[in-house]
C-alpha cells in the first residue's frame, strides 16, 4: 500500500546527553518578543517545518525548543514544578505513559482548544494531554527472501513461517528489547491485552533465535541486507522511512490487529507562558499544523479535518477494526508499577528461553 511508504520518519531522540536548546527569534524582528519554551523528544531538524509554520502564524512568538530524551522531559517538569519554579510551556513526547502522568498528577493543565471538541475521544485526556500522531506498529520483512511466498500478514502466520522455516531462518529475525525498549515495552504490554496466544509468538521467537534490540534501525540495517529475514512490532514510522530508501525492505500491517502508538501534548501546570503554550498545541491541532506533520514531517496525522493517505481517518478507511490506537488514558500507567513492569518482562524472559 503507498500509504506505507509515505508515513516517512520519526526519530525518537537517542542522544545520551541532553543537547543544547535552539532559539528561532520572532520573525517580526521584536529582540523582546514573548518566548515559548518547548521540549520535546522530536529532534530539532524535523521539528523545523512544524516551527516555522507556527511562526509564520504568530510572527511575534520567539521559540526555545530542546530537544531531550522522553525520561528527561518527565523529570525536569517534575522537578522543575516541585521545586517552585517555572518549566516549559509545552511538552511533546512519545512516552505516552510519562505524558499521561503529568496529566494524571497535576502537572499538566487543561487546554481548551477549537479543536478539543472534536478530537478523537481516544486522543484526549480531559482536554489536558492530546494523542498528535498516528503511528503503527509492523512487520518488515527482507523482499528477497519471500521471492516465492508471502510474508507473514497476522502473528499466526509469523509462527507457522517460522515453525515450518526452522533452522534455515535461526538467529535471522528482529525486535526490541522490552527492557530497553519504550517503545518495545509499550507495544508488547498492547500485545498481552489485544492477543491472547502471544506467548505462543514471544515462545515461537525465542526457539528461531530471535535477536533483540533498543532501536529500529539496528533491526532495520540487518533486514535491508538481508542478514535478518523477519522483524516484529517495529515502529511503522522509522520502517517507512527505510523501506523508500533500503527498496528490499518490505512492510505488513498485521491483519488481525495493528497497534497504533501516538506522540503526546500538553501544557504543564508550571508553565512559564501557559498561553504560549496553547497557542502552539492549537497550531499542533489545527488542519495546517497537522498537514504540516503529515506532509513536511511525514508523520502521520491524527485530526479528522486533515484528508490524504497519511492520516489515521484514511488508514481507517483502509483497515478498518484492525487498528487499535493506545487510548491515551491513565490506563497507559498500569505498567509505570513496577512490580507489574517486572512480572511482564520476567514473563516474556521466560517465554524467550523456552525451547
Amino acid at each position: 500500500m503507498r500509504f506505507l511508504i509515505s508515513l516517512g520518519f520519526l526519530i525518537l531522540s537517542a542522544a545520551v546527553t541532553e543537547a543544547a536548546p535552539t532559539f528561532f527569534p520572532a520573525l517580526s524582528g521584536d529582540g523582546a518578543a514573548p518566548v515559548l519554551t518547548v521540549y520535546s523528544s522530536l529532534d530539532e531538524p524535523l521539528a523545523r517545518p512544524m516551527i516555522d509554520g507556527f511562526q509564520k502564524a504568530n510572527p511575534d512568538v520567539a521559540v526555545r525548543y530542546e530537544d531531550m530524551l522522553t525520561g528527561e522531559i518527565y523529570d525536569r517538569i517534575v522537578k522543575e514544578t516541585d521545586a517552585g519554579g517555572r518549566t516549559a510551556d509545552f511538552a511533546f513526547s512519545s512516552a505516552m505513559d510519562l505524558q499521561v502522568k503529568l496529566s494524571n498528577d497535576g502537572y499538566a493543565q487543561r487546554s481548551d482548544l477549537p479543536m478539543s471538541g472534536r478530537w478523537p475521544a481516544w486522543a484526549n485526556w480531559r482536554n489536558t494531554a492530546y494523542a498528535l500522531t498516528f503511528e503503527p506498529a509492523v512487520f518488515v520483512y527482507h523482499k528477497p527472501s519471500f521471492r516465492n511466498e508471502r510474508p507473514p500478514a497476522t502473528r499466526a502466520e509469523f509462527v507457522d513461517y517460522l515453525k515450518h522455516k526452522g533452522n534455515a531462518v535461526f538467529g535471522r529475525i528482529g525486535t526490541y528489547d522490552i527492557e530497553r525498549s519504550g517503545v518495545g515495552f509499550l507495544f508488547m504490554s498492547r500485545d498481552q491485552e489485544q492477543f491472547g496466544d502471544i506467548w505462543t509468538v514471544i515462545r515461537t521467537m525465542g526457539a528461531a533465535g530471535v535477536k533483540l534490540y533498543s532501536t529500529s534501525q539496528a533491526i532495520l540495517e540487518r533486514i535491508s541486507d538481508g542478514r535478518f529475514v523477519l522483524g516484529y512490532n517495529i515502529l511503522g514510522s522509522y520502517a517507512a522511512d527505510w523501506a523508500s530508501r533500503h527498496p528490499d525492505v518490505g512492510i505488513v500491517l498485521p491483519k488481525d490487529y495493528t497497534v497504533v502508538m501516538s506522540r503526546i501534548g500538553l501544557v504543564p501546570q508550571a508553565a512559564a507562558a501557559p498561553e504560549l503554550g496553547r497557542r502552539y498545541l492549537e497550531f499542533f491541532m489545527s488542519k495546517e499544523g497537522q498537514t504540516i506533520m503529515a506532509r513536511e514531517l511525514q508523520i502521520p496525522a491524527v485530526s479528522p479535518e486533515v484528508a490524504g493517505e497519511n492520516t489515521a481517518n484514511t488508514m481507517r478507511e483502509m483497515l478498518g477494526g484492525q487498528l487499535k490506537p493506545v487510548p491515551v488514558s491513565p490506563g497507559l500507567m498500569v505498567y509505570l508499577d513496577q512490580v507489574k513492569r517486572a512480572r511482564l518482562i520476567a514473563r516474556w524472559n521466560e517465554m524467550l528461553r523456552l525451547q
